[in-house]
């Protein structure tokens, strides 16, 4: 049986990226564990196709007017809500049957905290002599609103690898609790004494992650393993939405190429990759260091090759002609970069720079090696203007590139969430700090912000139509009735001919009907007006389309 049982506790959402999903950071704590001498399991809630639907949550029935129908079209959000991952009577029999003296949970994201907790609920209740452990982004950022709920006997702030094997070895030998990193606990009055945050100043010095741990038959893309790992951790921009630093301040740290190859070739040893997701906030910052990573990786897999990708996006101003040469070689296929905005009010609002001037460039280049590019656009932030988001939209809708709309939320220990709560903004509930909630009615209300989501569906729509060589439709009224059995882009076709022609964004049911989408329609004209002056270019492809005046 083990000493140190981890888990990856199940989430509630509409939707769930198994990809994106690896509990890389719970193996390196149980590598870190290992190190010290302990014995430990790893409970992977998430590594399962199971999932159930469940009635809507009472704090967002402000979503069913958007999400309330289902709808098989392109241009479908979200519907149904479900419980992704095994069950929390699953996990408390697991957890019994481990006889582990500490459980640690991860709760990573706030939104998914009330699952957290509720998993340390059930944990507590049938191990009552264990003492359970919560560490994360959530339980470093809002350490006393975690410790409230009498399941958690503490909460570890920071890197987990630094605070979690003395927590372990003081609990195991009965020693003081007062030297442990990141350690947050109750007094015998009930207040609660706070440690300073546990912090990694040298990555290079943290042990190999438990690897062996993972259900890698779970994380596959195809007939390989997809693997998500951090080659850093922090970032050195301070925008206003952003909390990545919350747990560790500002200070950008990488590792050696030798140890992120070495993490790479144990994955390997176990479960040969085909995928590998660079999970940083900042993976090109350092020049000289990502040409050595590159290189590195190719040589080392120059046998096989291996995709990959930095889906959290990377820094335009970093990339030129020859990193992003390299990078192709290496085994990007497609760049993901973060924009944000276009707005110059809204960047100086969030404290970012103008970088459309380098995604031009970067998307320029990218074209010319027959790269795919992906670049995400952030709206309904505070004091953000929802017609800014349509010019983001047309921005994009002139390039070669895929639109990624992100719905800005309140992540705790960000500036703005300190904003939304002087100004009384924030949801009423951490799990309507999701973009999905669409939580904040600002500047942008909730129908302007589904609205500029489902913009990004239509225009992407429209991009792969000219990438497969189909062309656009003509506008046209929407028919009476379709064809008993109509594929989905023959379907997308017919509801975007019914778009260009009156601006209307329709769905389909699971009966069979069309109907229309609750929508802005001041937003959508203003996107019909801008597409009526600009070209309008494909994805991938060399395709381009010049819609006809309205």
């Amino acid at each position: 049986m083990p000493d140190i049982l981890l888990i990856q506790p199940p989430i509630e959402d509409f939707y769930f990226t198994a990809k994106r999903s690896l509990p890389y950071g719970l193996a390196g704590i149980a590598g870190a564990l290992r190190q010290a001498g302990f014995s430990v399991a790893l409970l992977d809630a998430l590594a399962t196709p199971k999932s159930r639907v469940l009635p809507w949550p009472d704090e967002m029935a402000h979503l069913h007017p958007f999400f309330g129908r289902s709808d098989r079209s392109p241009f479908a959000l979200f519907h149904k809500w479900r419980h992704f991952g095994y069950s929390l009577e699953h996990i408390a029999r697991q957890s019994k049957a481990s006889g582990a003296f500490l459980i640690g949970i991860s709760s990573l994201f706030s939104a998914y905290a009330e699952t957290a907790l509720a998993t340390a609920a059930v944990v507590k209740a049938a191990c009552p002599r264990a003492l359970v452990v919560l560490g994360g982004h959530h339980p470093s950022a809002l350490p006393g609103e975690v410790m409230r709920y009498p399941a958690v006997d503490y909460v570890l702030r920071g890197d987990g690898e630094v605070g979690l094997p003395p927590l372990a070895r003081a609990l195991r030998d009965g020693s003081e609790l007062h030297s442990v990193p990141g350690l947050v606990r109750r007094r015998p009055d009930g207040s609660l004494h706070q440690n300073p945050t546990a912090f990694a100043a040298d990555l290079n010095r943290l042990p190999m992650p438990a690897f062996d741990l993972l259900d890698w038959g779970f994380y596959r893309r195809a007939d390989r393993s997809s693997a998500a790992i951090s080659a850093g951790r922090g970032c050195p921009q301070r925008c206003t939405y952003c909390a990545v630093n919350t747990a560790g301040g500002h200070a950008y740290r990488c590792r050696s190429v030798a140890g992120v190859l070495a993490e790479l070739e144990e994955i390997d040893r176990i479960a040969p990759l085909g995928f590998i997701d660079f999970e940083d906030e900042h993976l090109s910052l350092d020049r000289s260091w990502f040409i050595d990573l590159l290189t590195a990786i190719q040589h080392r897999f120059a046998q096989r090759r291996i995709e990959l990708r930095a889906m959290n996006g990377l820094f335009a101003p970093s990339l030129d002609e020859e990193l992003i040469g390299r990078m192709q070689q290496a085994g990007f296929k497609t760049l993901n970069l973060a924009l944000i905005t276009t707005s110059a009010a809204q960047l100086r609002r969030f404290q970012r720079p103008d970088l459309s001037q380098d995604v031009d460039r970067v998307l320029h280049l990218a074209g010319r090696r027959k790269m795919n590019a992906v670049v995400y656009l952030m709206v309904a932030g505070p004091g953000q203007d929802p017609y800014a988001g349509v010019a983001d939209l047309l921005f994009l809708a002139q390039r070669r590139v895929l639109a990624g709309v992100s719905v800005f939320y309140p992540a705790p220990g960000s500036l703005d969430y300190e904003w939304c709560a002087r100004h009384g903004l924030l949801p009423s509930a951490f799990r309507l700090m999701r973009a999905t909630a669409l939580p904040l009615a600002h500047i942008t209300d909730r129908i302007q912000t589904v609205t500029l989501l489902r913009l990004g569906r239509v225009l992407n729509f429209m991009k792969h139509l000219l990438d497969a060589g189909i062309g656009l439709p003509v506008p046209d009224r929407p028919p009476a009735v379709l064809p008993a059995k109509v594929e989905r882009l023959a379907l997308g076709r017919i509801l975007l001919a019914a778009f260009l022609h009156d601006g209307i964004i329709r769905g389909l049911d699971d009966e069979g009907r069309i109907y229309p989408h609750r929508i802005d329609t001041g937003l959508t004209r203003a996107f019909l007006d801008g597409l009526a002056g600009v070209q309008l270019k494909g994805a991938s492809s060399a395709g381009s389309f010049l819609p006809p005046s309205r």
